[in-house]
């Protein structure tokens, strides 16, 4: 197994910007011969708590507990004792013990351990959903903790690279598992149709790798880095023994994750209290059939928007656009049934104000200039002859009978002899 000495990289609070975010994104190992390197850590590790508050729509529904009484003291523990307790889980997948896992173990039971408050009080919430997707592909339940080092739980969260959610998928595979992706609609944020396609993801990657370890890897980096580091290791298919031919970031993603599953199962052992959540422990979909607003579902059902947001992050703008189908609205299912009995009124409610996009206009035609006669510059007269109708008159002047009347503000195709006609 691959075993390094680790230190974390400590910088002085006075330091220059870059290199405060060199401390928030990098661990720094050391191995026994005093050999540096540099390892990314994922991004769910890479914040903290103040800015996740801000990104979490669901900071107004998570409150510190009132009941929790515990120190915000880090408690020091023997490596036999965390060997003891990743042992204890009751997972399928390995949790092994190690100085690169202990390291990731420390970030988040120290600098981190507000922001596991945080996900603790989130997961009631979301973990749920993420067992019932997993469960539907009977994967091991354990990899419910992917998105705690993914994006912290957060649905909105987006990397430096594009990838966007709670399970961090990028575009092209987010729609090759099916998330529908434009301006107003991103299912990549939606919580159930995300994490049935993480699971879907998940299952295929183990029908390659056949290893736990390399399939949430892969999941980080792609199959073919994970299949470039099994051929620099001469085959080899143990994450450890591939670890140092994988990418930086991926290094520490293993890692991560087993630290992740410690930390959300003994966060009491290390005085966090989680915080509480005031999202509904039930809710329930209802089907949108026309173009609406939240302020108008919240306005008609009296709710916070901010509530509908976190329920529904998958809509980007607000808006419900529903094109050849109708769309899911997830809601307290206490509200239910007020939707169905006022969805008629919901839609209605200053539509004008929310639904300003127009589905037709008129063509403004362009006024010339009046010249002294009191005609437009450029326009052209002709005289109705005996026998003449509208047809005749637009097919000798290039034009058609439509244009004519709207020139002429005629009703209908009736004409007098005589009768002088705008033609341009």
């Amino acid at each position: 197994m691959y075993r390094k000495k680790l230190t974390i990289a400590l910088l002085s609070m006075f330091a220059l910007p870059m290199l405060a975010q060199y401390e928030e994104t990098e661990i720094i190992v050391t191995d026994d011969q005093g050999q540096q390197e540099t390892i990314d850590l994922p991004e769910g590790m890479t914040q903290d708590v103040d800015s996740l508050l801000q990104l979490f729509h669901n900071a107004t529904y998570l409150s510190a507990a009132d009941d929790c009484n515990l120190p915000d003291v880090n408690p020091v523990y023997s490596k036999e004792e965390y060997i003891e307790r990743l042992s204890a889980l009751p997972t399928e997948m390995e949790m092994v013990y190690n100085e690169v896992v202990q390291a990731c173990i420390d970030r988040y039971t120290g600098r981190l351990r507000r922001s596991v408050s945080l996900m603790l009080g989130a997961s009631n919430f979301y973990m749920p959903i993420f067992e019932q997707a997993l469960e539907s592909y009977g994967l091991p339940l354990e990899l419910k903790y992917l998105p705690v080092i993914e994006s912290a739980l957060n649905p909105n969260a987006v990397s430096r690279v594009g990838a966007t959610g709670l399970w961090q998928f990028m575009l092209a595979t987010g729609k090759q598992y099916g998330l529908e992706v434009n301006t107003l609609y991103d299912e990549r944020r939606d919580p159930l149709k995300s994490s049935n396609a993480a699971a879907h993801y998940l299952s295929d990657l183990y029908k390659i790798f056949g290893d736990w370890n390399l399939v949430i890897a892969a999941y980080n980096c792609g199959p073919e880095n994970i299949n470039k580091a099994i051929h620099r290791a001469g085959g080899s298919k143990d994450y450890w023994e591939i670890y140092p031919y994988l990418p930086r970031e991926t290094r520490g993603y293993v890692p991560a994750f087993i630290a992740a599953n410690y930390v959300m199962n003994y966060y009491c052992e290390h005085n966090i209290c989680p915080m509480r959540t005031q999202l509904p422990a039930k809710t329930d979909t209802v089907m949108v059939s026309r173009d609406v607003h939240f302020e108008q579902i919240a306005q008609v059902l009296s709710m916070p928007v901010s509530q509908l947001q976190e329920l529904n992050p998958q809509y980007r703008k607000n808006i419900i656009n529903v094109g050849t189908k109708p769309m899911d609205l997830r809601l307290p299912s206490n509200l239910i049934t007020a939707f169905i009995d006022n969805e008629q009124a919901i839609y209605d409610f200053n539509a004008d104000e929310y639904n300003k996009k127009r589905s037709e206009v008129v063509v403004k035609e362009a006024q010339a200039p009046k010249t002294g006669r009191g005609r437009s510059a450029g326009s052209r007269y002709v005289t109705v002859r005996k026998g003449d109708n509208l047809g005749a008159i637009a097919k000798r002047n290039h034009t058609t009978v439509a244009r004519l009347r709207r020139l002429n503000g005629l009703k209908n195709n009736n004409i007098r002899f005589g009768k002088k006609l705008r033609v341009r």
